[in-house]
């Protein structure tokens, strides 16, 4: 009888907890931040392209929308990723994307700026849960950039 509970539990908290995972809501209200705001999951498990970021805003030599488009069509391309906040006109995106295994929630929140005759672009990719993302939101930035024909610099 011991065994079997035990077994039972053994094998019914990792399910369930995958299960938490993969429906956990994502709020736009709480993920739907400013790259530049300054805001921090307090985690290690992000990666921001903002002043005083991981890494400078990018500028690109394409008008704002162009940019914002462009970016659009990347993130929606890749698998398990939505829009769940802005607006392209706005030029202010959230998104979530899900690992495909345990489906593992990543706000990406993005924010296209005129800069003179270009585009300053703004990324804060951030985890829902954990403490470490084992370099997972610096790698899809940097996918990213590199698909837009930006550099990671």
């Amino acid at each position: 009888m011991i065994k079997r509970t035990f077994l039972a539990l053994a094998l019914g908290l990792p399910v369930a907890a995958a299960i938490g995972v993969r429906a956990a809501p994502m709020p736009a209200a709480r993920w739907h931040i400013d790259p530049a705001s300054g805001a921090s999951t307090g985690n290690p498990n992000e990666f921001r392209v903002a002043p005083g970021g991981d890494m400078e805003p990018v500028r690109l030599d394409r008008a704002p929308l162009v940019v914002a488009t462009e970016l659009d069509a990347i993130a929606l391309g890749e698998p398990g990723t939505e829009a769940i906040a802005g607006s392209l006109d706005e030029g202010f995106v959230t998104y979530v994307q899900r690992s495909r295994l345990i489906g593992w929630p990543d706000a990406i929140s993005v924010k296209v700026e005129p800069d003179g005759d270009g585009a300053r672009l703004l990324i804060w990719s951030r985890s829902r849960f954990g403490v470490s993302d084992m370099g997972v939101n610096r790698a899809r930035v940097e996918r990213w950039l590199d698909k837009l024909g930006a550099s990671a610099g």
